[in-house]
């Protein structure tokens, strides 16, 4: 695929948000922004077996940020709690598959360090770390 149409593909994550939606009871919820463009979100999800087995965002901002945000909750369903720590900015650039200047990656990170924080929270909480 060339540029155009992962672009195209971030609009349509960023028109058609993927778990976008609010979480009852959810096990952890964080929250951030980036204060040079502004983008705000917040994630919650669910961990059973230490599998991510629901998660949901809200939030405003950039195309970048919103559009990561889907891509990341939809690519992150069913993975372990191991594994989403390990996540990488590289996995974040590979996920979307457009090059990102130093700021607009910080509009894209922010969902990564969100999701993981919340993890690292509920690890925290429960004594795991």
């Amino acid at each position: 695929m060339n540029d155009t149409l992962y672009q195209e593909e971030l609009l349509e994550h960023y028109k058609y948000p993927k778990y976008r939606k609010k979480i009852t009871r959810p096990d952890f919820s964080e929250g951030g922004h980036n204060p040079s463009c502004g983008d705000r979100l917040a994630m919650e999800g669910i961990i059973e077996n230490n599998i991510l087995i629901d998660i949901g965002f809200s939030g405003s901002g950039c195309v970048i940020s919103q559009a990561t945000a889907s891509m990341l909750t939809e690519d992150c369903i069913g993975k372990s709690v191991h594994d989403i720590l390990a996540l990488s900015n590289q996995d974040i650039e590979q996920l979307i598959k457009i090059p990102l200047g130093p700021t607009r990656l910080k509009c894209a990170l922010l969902s990564l360090q969100v999701l993981q924080q919340g993890i690292k929270s509920l690890k925290i909480i429960e004594g795991q770390l």
